[in-house]
C-alpha cells in the first residue's frame, strides 16, 4: 500500500529463499522480473554478492531523452537470503557515480521449507526537489510491483 515516498507488494512464492534469493542476484534475470519492457539487458554479468557492489544495465524508456540508456545499480544491502536493496544512478565519464534518490529492496522471510514471502519495496523518499520537478513518482503503474513479484516467481520455481 503506498505512502508518501514508498509502495510495496508482497507474494508467496512456492521456492526456497535460497532459490529466491539466488535469482535475484543473478542480473541477467532482472529485465524478465521487471516485465515493463525498460530494463533490457544485464550490461554486467557477474553474480551480485556484496554491498557495495555496482551492477549495469541497458535500459529502455520512451520519455527519456535518449530512450536507451544505462543505469549504474549500486548495492545498499546484501544479506543472504533475507535482504537484498539497489539505488539506480548514472556513471559520470570520469567513473564517479550520481544516485537520483530512489530504491528498489526485497524482503525474503521463510514461511516454510519451499514457501517464502517475498516483500518489494519501492522507496523514493530521498529523492531531491530537483528531480522531483521534472519525474513523476513511482513512475510506473499501481500493479507493477505486484506483476514484478509474479515474473520473479516464475523465474525461482523452474
Amino acid at each position: 500500500m503506498p505512502t508518501d515516498d514508498t509502495t510495496s507488494a508482497t507474494l508467496i512464492v512456492a521456492a526456497a529463499a535460497d532459490r529466491v534469493f539466488a535469482v535475484l542476484c543473478d542480473p541477467g534475470t532482472h529485465a524478465a522480473i521487471d516485465g515493463t519492457g525498460w530494463v533490457q539487458a544485464s550490461v554486467d554479468r557477474s553474480p551480485l554478492d556484496h554491498a557495495g557492489q555496482v551492477f549495469r544495465m541497458s535500459m529502455f524508456h520512451r520519455n527519456h531523452p535518449d530512450g536507451d540508456y544505462q543505469v549504474a545499480n549500486q548495492l545498499r544491502e546484501f544479506d543472504p537470503p533475507r535482504t537484498i536493496a539497489w539505488t539506480p544512478g548514472t556513471e559520470n565519464s570520469d567513473g564517479t557515480l550520481e544516485f537520483g534518490g530512489w530504491i528498489w529492496r526485497y524482503d525474503l522471510a521463510v514461511i516454510g521449507p519451499r514457501r517464502t514471502a517475498v516483500t518489494l519495496t519501492y522507496d523514493w523518499s530521498a529523492v531531491p526537489d530537483r528531480i522531483r520537478e521534472y519525474l513523476q513518482f513511482p513512475p510506473f503503474g499501481p500493479d507493477h510491483l505486484a506483476n514484478s513479484l509474479r515474473h520473479l516467481a516464475e523465474l525461482a520455481v523452474l
